[in-house]
Order: structure tokens, then C-alpha cells, then sequence
């Protein structure tokens, strides 16, 4: 890491700067093994100085946090064009290409780090879940979910969210492979439903109408139909 030159910043540039200098830490290695003074270090500023902007480093970790939670809630957006398969694989390869970058602060994320039982920490999380639930809901032309629909999209943001803690612990699955699964679990759980639910009968057969022959939702179909022969 490069160390920072001091200079004299603005408060609110220097509040940026340790909040990046932290983010880019935690995404190293767990919160919990990143000190103050390293933070200072890397910032090029003595430790006092750090206490001046921040009173204490949960305050800098819950900034940090909210950084890369907006960063994650990015990444679920998309532009409302194409086959619905590939607009979701698009966002599965952005969304495991945050986890890939920032693994450990990734984890300290979902999982809640040094601020177990921070209410801030617990908001973000269910910031990024719901930006999430909302970008799915628009891609679907969807403004007021049916039941069944919403069980099936946080499901599958919170399986979105597991999948990719686990791949951390270890990477042992091709993260292509996970990218295109989630897609298709995304399929399946609304197939599952659709049959239990006419709205998402419906929903599912305007999810396939568009979507051309090597497409993800495709490929899931040609591979079950090749499971039952």
C-alpha cells in the first residue's frame, strides 16, 4: 500500500481520505485485525489526528461500511434492456466482482464485523437488501409485489448474500459458474411458485418469451430436461 504524503487537507477531503484509506484495509483483512495506528499510517497522519475526525474506529468502520454499501447497491443496477437472464447474469458478475475485491470487508458487511449489534451497521445491510429488492422488482415491471414474489426475490438476495460467503471460504466452485447457478436459482424460484400462483405464471412465461436459445434461463432448461431423459 502506498503510504499518503501530508498535506494539509480539508476536513471533509481528510474524512474521505481515512474513509477510503479504511475501506481499502478492511478489504485486506478482517476490521478486527486493522488498528488505528495502521489506518494512520497508511493516511500519513499521526493517530491523534485520526481521533480529531473520528471518536473512535467504530465510527471510522461504520463510514467505511457505508462506503462500500453504496458501492453494493450499485452494482444491482442495471439498464432496462435485453433478455432478463442476461441483465441478472450482468449484475451477478458485479456484485461477485465486489466480494472478490473486498472479501474481508465483504464478510465484516453482511456479517456485522467489530459492530455486532451496531444498529448502524444492521441499517446498512438492510440498505444494500432492499436497493437490491427494489433494481429486481423494476426489472420485472413490478411495482406491487404479490406475496409469493416477494418471498421469491429477498430469497434469493439473501441466497445471493450466503453463496458468496461461502465462496470466500475457499473459492472451491468457479465463480462463473456460481454467477450463471444464481441466475438460474433466481428461474427456479419463481417456477417453483408459478405453480402455486398464477401471477407468477404469468410473470414466468414473459421472463422466457425474450429469452434467445443460449441464455442463461435457457441453459438451466436444456440442462433439466437432459437430468430427466
Amino acid at each position: 500500500m502506498t503510504i499518503g504524503v501530508r498535506r494539509r487537507m480539508g476536513v471533509e477531503e481528510r474524512r474521505q481520505q481515512l474513509i477510503g484509506v479504511a475501506l481499502e484495509l478492511f478489504s485486506r483483512r478482517s476490521p478486527d485485525e486493522v488498528s488505528i495506528d495502521e489506518i494512520a499510517s497508511a493516511a500519513g497522519i499521526s493517530r491523534p489526528l485520526v481521533y480529531h475526525y473520528f471518536p473512535g474506529k467504530l465510527s471510522l468502520y461504520e463510514a467505511a461500511l457505508q462506503r462500500a454499501s453504496d458501492d453494493l447497491a450499485a452494482r444491482f443496477v442495471e439498464p432496462h434492456e435485453g433478455p432478463l437472464g442476461a441483465r441478472l447474469l450482468r449484475v451477478m458478475r458485479r456484485y461477485f466482482d465486489f466480494v472478490d475485491e473486498h472479501g474481508p470487508g465483504f464478510s465484516a458487511l453482511m456479517r456485522g464485523g467489530p459492530a455486532v449489534g451496531s444498529s448502524t451497521t444492521n441499517a446498512l445491510v438492510d440498505s444494500v437488501r432492499q436497493a437490491a429488492y427494489v433494481q429486481i422488482l423494476s426489472h420485472l415491471g413490478v411495482t406491487d409485489p404479490p406475496a409469493r414474489l416477494e418471498l421469491v426475490v429477498r430469497s434469493w438476495i439473501s441466497l445471493a448474500e450466503s453463496t458468496a460467503l461461502i465462496w470466500l471460504d475457499g473459492r472451491r466452485i468457479p465463480r462463473a459458474e456460481l454467477e450463471a447457478q444464481l441466475v438460474n436459482d433466481f428461474a427456479a424460484l419463481v417456477a417453483v411458485s408459478a405453480a402455486y400462483d398464477e401471477q407468477l405464471a404469468a410473470l414466468l412465461r414473459r421472463m422466457v418469451e425474450d429469452e434467445p436459445a443460449d441464455g442463461p434461463f435457457a441453459d438451466l432448461a436444456g440442462r433439466l430436461v437432459a437430468l430427466a431423459s
